[in-house]
């Protein structure tokens, strides 16, 4: 059994996979405030509720956005479950090639979803991955990461919004009966979810016209599947994809 882990700025999401089956799938917060010992309680925790040994872990890999926390992440892990952590970075293989202008700038999290995007789905692709802020990455037919675009998240929308204004209320992330609102809830609500389906679908309709081919669509994050629905164009979502694209990477360096 292998524990994956995925550092964001909002959340972390921890899967623990055997083979090709992934055994639990959890979200927790990320609290750049908590000890080693209390992501050890945290991550007791999500093996308890699954009736999981921790001890029976044979490893463990993590991406990560958040510098500052991913030292007590891995930590944590090591100390819980006995096992050396992999930290995806520079020296470890993914099989993928990068031709941004520095590649070093490029999130650990954009290059583990075009490991699974790579191995999962036909090229070329556009990978929409919707967290804190939304990423939108292109891999072309040779397995080149050429780049893409970021643009707050939905949640990031939602809360500058409110914030920046006095009468506006905060919503929640759900359909509204229909586009035109007609009440302020309905409004926010349209404006915030169908604004960021137009976006994505926006930017891959022109990075296609710039390509000059059309592409595979992958959305994953933990709003693709509130979004992707409200889209006219065929995006495929997969909440699991950097999950696997961890699980890829581990299998590549083990």
């Amino acid at each position: 059994m292998i524990l994956v882990i995925d550092i964001g700025n909002t959340n972390i999401v921890a899967g623990l996979i055997d083979g090709k089956d992934i055994l639990f799938r959890e979200r927790l917060s990320t609290a750049h405030r908590a000890t080693k010992l209390e992501y050890s309680v945290l991550f007791k925790t999500a093996f308890d509720m699954y009736d999981i040994d921790y001890k029976k872990v044979e490893g463990a890999i993590i991406s990560s956005v958040v510098p500052s926390v991913t030292n007590i992440v891995r930590d944590a892990v090591e100390s819980l479950c006995g096992i050396s952590v992999m930290v995806v970075g520079p020296g470890v293989k993914t099989g993928i090639s990068i031709v941004i202008d520095n590649p070093a700038q490029l999130g650990s999290d954009l290059v583990v979803d075009a490991v699974a995007g790579i191995e999962e789905y036909p090229l070329p692709q556009i990978i929409i991955d919707m967290g804190t802020a939304t990423t939108v990455s292109v891999i072309d037919k040779k397995k080149q990461f050429l780049g893409g675009a970021i643009l707050p998240g939905v949640a990031v929308s939602h809360d500058a919004l409110i914030g920046r204004t006095s009468q506006l209320p905060k919503v929640a992330f759900e359909k509204p009966k229909k586009m035109i609102g007609s009440n302020t809830v309905d409004s926010i609500k349209s404006g915030i979810l169908y604004g960021n389906a137009g976006a994505i679908e926006g930017i891959a309709d022109r990075f296609e016209e710039e390509l000059g081919e059309k592409c595979t669509v992958i959305a994953t994050g933990g709003l693709a599947k509130v979004i992707v629905p409200l889209c006219k164009r065929d995006i495929i979502v997969d909440e699991d994809l950097l999950l696997k694209g961890l699980m890829l990477i581990y299998e590549k360096n083990k």
